[in-house]
């Protein structure tokens, strides 16, 4: 196997877009960019949400038609491409929701729409040997008969990834492949990038995470406002100019000093239990956020299915505001002013067929009566709500999966903070959104927190718990490890904690 030094390439551009514009109804999501991609080069792509990345990409996939400009795909040029067209030339991207089929094995998925046959009927065994080999081609290790719903994350990421270059792609779009993985298993990712890289497969990285932008890529492009705001090598750029370069003029907002006097208790467990949370207690007073920290894919995860009421604990007891409340339903949960935001907005949390101003209205009893919908009303009052809530569209009430990840989040979030809960899950909250979007969000879990709200934070996020956490609870194996106040932990203390040291 030829291997390709890193930065180097060994022929022409394996992709180039040239003065590359896209408008949508007088919006402009990209003015003339330009980008160039080599072969056996990671080139990561960076930017505020709505700052054109995901119109670029869909360009390059063909899933869009710019209005003018060029593309080039192994030096073959075109005005526009198609999906097929784009799959042809060896252009294939993986999604930061993933399309694998949890149903199936991991070799059906492999080799799902081109399973060998002998004498008409598909060749299983043949099947798990091509999948097999080209897991093995890889470093993947991975068992091919595993059903892919019970991998995990990571194991499910690099099953996609090895399914997009064994047919044939040569020029690869990673769309957060790391976002909610931890440490190791971003690690693994990691590594199947840089084998990628040695092969000469040209890789397109988009990322929120600058830290590992900076450790793994050759050159970097950020964009803002639909134009190309810095392109460079990795090796002249520095966290802070990648952060200039992302917000241009605007500011991001600084933790603010904490005034609050936290009330009563508002959210009690004793002993709660599920499949891996173990004999977990907990109290949060209103006005307070507390944070369960921990791997990502660990027990915490478990918390939004228990307290929403989606699934029965196995054992403990829930009360909010003194009041047991029935587990294992959801009516139960909501009429206790409980709310849970689910860490996967778009699976979970927002209906994609719907608009804004519709996803808004589905927590307001107040929008409807039985077999009416006050339209006027519903318009007037997301209005409102997109305003205070930060929420930027192009139109008036655009599709909700047509807005960016970080208005889509601040959506999920406007829909059930405005319903003035009396306890607040939020799970995740920052998940794939840019470091503005992730400042406006902070600032928001802090004013719900001022109002009288008691938070309930998970996450993997040992820098967003170190930023709003008045208090920590560490989960490591399905049991809490450490319980902190805000003077006792530094954010090394957490990272320690969570991957299996102690504080000092």
């Amino acid at each position: 196997m030829t291997t390709v030094p890193k930065g180097t390439a060994t022929t022409g551009p394996a992709l180039e877009l040239r003065k590359v514009s896209k408008s949508f109804g007088g919006a402009h999501a990209l003015r003339e960019v330009d980008f160039t991609l080599r072969p056996g080069e990671v080139h990561a792509l960076a930017g505020m949400n709505g700052a054109g990345k995901s119109t670029l990409v869909e360009v390059v996939c063909g899933a869009l038609s710019p209005d003018s400009g060029e593309i080039l795909v192994g030096g073959e040029s075109s005005p526009s491409l198609t999906p097929r067209r784009a799959r042809a030339l060896g252009v294939s991207i993986v999604h930061q929701r993933r399309t694998l089929v949890h149903e199936l094995t991991v070799a059906e998925n492999l080799l799902l729409g081109r399973l060998p046959r002998t004498k008409g009927r598909v060749d299983w065994a043949e099947v798990r040997a091509e999948a097999a080999g080209a897991l093995d081609d890889l470093g993947v290790e991975v068992p091919v008969r595993a059903t892919v719903g019970d991998l995990t994350p990571a194991q499910q990421t690099l099953v996609e990834i090895a399914r997009e270059v064994h047919v044939g792609g040569n020029v690869l779009i990673l769309d957060e492949p790391t976002a909610a993985l931890g440490g190791a298993d971003a690690a693994r990712i990691h590594d199947l990038v840089r084998r990628l890289r040695s092969r000469g497969t040209a890789v397109v990285y988009i990322s929120h995470h600058l830290d590992e932008v900076l450790a793994l890529a050759d050159r970097i492009t950020v964009m803002r406002d639909g134009r190309t705001a810095l392109t460079e090598a990795i090796a002249q750029v520095d966290l802070a100019a990648l952060v200039r370069a992302m917000v241009g003029d605007r500011l991001v907002a600084e933790p603010a000093a904490r005034k609050r006097d936290f009330g009563p208790p508002a959210l009690e467990l004793d002993k709660l239990g599920g499949d891996r949370l173990r004999d977990f207690d907990l109290t949060i007073r209103a006005g307070e956020i507390v944070a369960v920290l921990g791997p990502a894919g660990d027990a915490q995860r478990e918390l939004f299915p228990l307290l929403s009421g989606v699934r029965q604990p196995s054992a403990g007891t829930v009360d909010v505001g003194g009041t047991r409340i029935r587990t294992g339903s959801v009516r139960a949960s909501l009429s206790a002013g409980l709310r849970c935001v689910t860490g996967d907005r778009l699976l979970h949390g927002l209906v994609p067929g719907l608009s804004v101003d519709e996803n808004l209205a589905l927590a307001d009893r107040g929008m409807s009566r039985p077999w009416l919908v006050r339209w006027a009303a519903l318009h007037r009052k997301a209005t409102d709500t997109r305003r205070r809530y930060g929420v930027v569209t192009l139109s008036a009430d655009p599709a909700v999966d047509s807005l960016s990840g970080g208005n889509q989040q601040k959506v999920l979030l406007a829909k059930w903070l405005d319903t003035e809960p009396t306890v607040c899950l939020l799970e995740e909250p920052t998940s794939g959104v840019d470091v503005a979007a992730k400042a406006d969000i902070h600032q928001l879990v802090d004013a719900l927190a001022d109002r009288g709200a008691a938070v309930l934070l998970t996450s993997a996020d040992v820098d967003e718990v170190s930023r709003l956490a008045d208090r920590v609870v560490v989960v490591r194996g399905g049991r809490a490890v450490a319980r902190l106040n805000r003077d006792e932990w530094s954010r090394d203390d957490l990272v320690s904690l969570t991957v299996g040291g102690h504080v000092s």
